[in-house]
C-alpha cells in the first residue's frame, strides 16, 4: 500500500497494495433509507441510523478516489457516483468521505486551497463542487455523508515551496514543522488550533453533512530517531504542565473539546466522531488499558486521550480502528471489542468498529486474513456487545473490488 498514513502504518505495526480497479457490487440496492428527524429553520435534520454500516472513502494520494489526479470533472463525478452506488448495493448506509486530506479542501474553501488529489495542482479549481455533490447524491441514495477531516497534516513531503503560493502554511511558515518526511501544523500553537478549527467548520456551515469525522492523526506517529521539534511552543505555553506529554495531550483535548462545542453551536443536531488507532493504552502501562501489547498507544505516542473523550462526552461516536484478526497475539480483535464496549458503557457515545477490509486476501497479512469469513466472524462476535452500534470498512476501493469475497460474505451473513 502507498504511504497513506494511518492504515499503512498500522499494517506494519500489526506485523503485517497495489491499487485495484473499482468493481460495482452485483447486489441489490439497499431498501432501508434513512428517516427524517424534524427540521430546523434552515435545514432538514436526518436521524442517525440504528446500525451504522459505513465505509471510508480516502482521497489522500488518490487512495480510493479520484482514481488519479487530473481527470475531468465529469469523470471524477462518475467515479464518485460509482462508489456511492456500490455502497448502497452492499447495503451500507454511510460514506465517510475525506474532504480535507492535507490542509487542502474538496470544496471552495475561503481558508485553504483546492486539494491536490483533484487536479494534481494544489489550488487549481476542479470545475465542480465535490463535497456538495457528494452530500446531495449520498442522500439521494439513502446514505449518510460524514465529512472526514485531517486536522494537522499539511503535506506528504517537507518542502513548503511545493505548496500553493497562497497556502496558509507558506503565509505562516512559523506554523509548520517537518517530521518523518512530512509537514505538520504545530498543535502547540493556539493560532494553529483556531485556524484549523475554522477551516473545518466552514464545511459544517455550508453543507448538509451528517457528521464531522476525524481520523487518528493528532501528533504524528513516532518515527525512530526523529524528534518533533516543538520546543519553542512548549517553552511559551507549557509552563503549567508537569511534562511535555501532558501539555501535548491538553493541546489535543482543547481541539477536540472546542470543536465539539462549536459544532453544537452551529448545528446542534450534527454529530462529531473520531476514528482513533485501536489501542488507548496497554494494560501493562495502565491498569485501565486493554489486554494488548501494541507498539503504539494513542495516549502516550499520539498524545490523544481517546478514552477521556468518550467518558467526557466530547464525541457522539467513536470508531476505533481494530485492524487485527480474532486471536492476534499482540492486539486481539475480540479483547479490544470487549474493552471498547466497556469504555462507552453508560456514556451515550455510540461505538462503531473500524474494520480492516483492506487486509482481506493480502498475502503479507497473517493467515486469518486469507479466510473470506474472517470479517464476517468479526461482526458476529461484536453482536454480543450492547455498546457496538455498527461497523465501518476501510475502504471504498476494497468495498468495490471485494478481495477474496470477504465483503460479499459479510453482507450475505449480516446485511440481508
Amino acid at each position: 500500500m502507498r504511504q497513506i498514513g494511518r492504515r499503512g502504518f498500522m499494517a506494519a505495526m500489526a506485523a503485517a497494495g497495489a491499487a485495484v480497479p473499482l468493481a460495482a457490487a452485483a447486489l441489490p440496492v439497499a431498501a432501508d433509507p434513512l428517516t427524517a428527524a424534524g427540521a430546523t429553520a434552515a435545514r432538514r435534520r436526518r436521524a442517525p441510523t440504528a446500525e451504522l454500516r459505513g465505509m471510508w472513502l480516502a482521497t489522500i494520494a488518490n487512495r480510493d478516489w479520484p482514481s488519479q489526479p487530473g481527470l475531468t470533472a465529469a469523470v471524477q463525478r462518475t467515479e464518485l457516483l460509482t462508489h456511492l452506488d456500490t455502497a448502497a448495493a452492499r447495503r451500507l448506509n454511510a460514506v465517510i468521505l475525506q474532504v480535507r486530506p492535507s490542509a487542502d479542501a474538496l470544496w471552495p474553501s475561503p481558508y485553504e486551497p483546492w486539494a491536490t488529489c483533484l487536479t494534481g495542482t494544489q489550488g487549481k479549481d476542479p470545475g465542480w463542487d465535490p463535497l456538495g455533490t457528494a452530500v446531495k447524491e449520498a442522500h439521494a441514495r439513502g446514505l449518510e455523508l460524514h465529512a472526514w477531516f485531517n486536522p494537522y497534516r499539511v503535506a506528504e513531503h517537507t518542502d513548503p515551496g511545493r505548496l500553493s503560493a497562497a497556502h496558509p502554511a507558506r503565509v505562516h511558515p512559523d506554523w509548520i514543522l517537518p517530521y518523518g518526511g512530512k509537514l505538520y501544523y504545530n498543535p502547540g500553537l493556539p493560532e494553529v488550533r483556531s485556524f484549523v478549527q475554522d477551516a473545518m467548520l466552514d464545511a459544517v456551515r455550508r453543507y448538509d453533512i451528517d457528521a464531522v469525522h476525524w481520523d487518528d492523526y493528532f501528533y504524528p506517529y513516532p518515527v525512530a530517531g526523529q524528534t518533533f521539534q516543538d520546543d519553542a511552543a512548549y517553552r511559551r505555553y507549557g509552563g503549567d504542565f508537569p511534562d511535555r506529554a501532558a501539555w501535548r495531550r491538553d493541546n489535543t483535548d482543547q481541539l477536540v473539546r472546542g470543536t465539539a462545542a462549536e459544532i453544537k453551536k452551529i448545528k446542534p443536531g450534527l454529530r462529531f466522531g473520531i476514528s482513533p488507532f485501536g489501542v488507548w493504552r496497554n494494560a501493562t502501562t495502565d491498569p485501565l488499558g486493554s489486554d494488548t501489547r501494541a507498539g503504539v498507544q494513542t495516549y502516550d505516542d499520539l498524545h490523544a486521550d481517546t478514552r477521556a473523550w468518550v467518558r467526557n462526552g466530547w464525541v457522539d461516536y467513536i470508531v476505533p480502528q481494530l485492524y487485527w484478526s480474532i486471536g492476534f497475539a499482540g492486539a486481539d480483535y475480540a479483547k479490544l471489542v470487549r474493552w471498547w464496549d466497556g469504555v462507552v458503557r453508560d456514556t451515550g457515545v455510540a461505538l462503531y468498529v473500524g474494520e480492516a477490509l483492506y487486509k482481506a486476501g493480502d498475502p503479507a497479512q497473517v493467515e486469518p486474513w486469507q479466510d473470506p469469513a474472517e470479517l464476517s466472524r468479526h461482526l458476529a462476535l461484536a453482536k454480543g456487545f450492547a455498546g457496538v452500534r455498527g461497523h465501518c470498512f476501510f475502504s471504498g476501493r476494497e468495498v468495490g473490488s471485494d478481495p477474496i469475497g470477504a465483503m460479499s460474505r459479510l453482507v450475505a451473513d449480516h446485511y440481508r
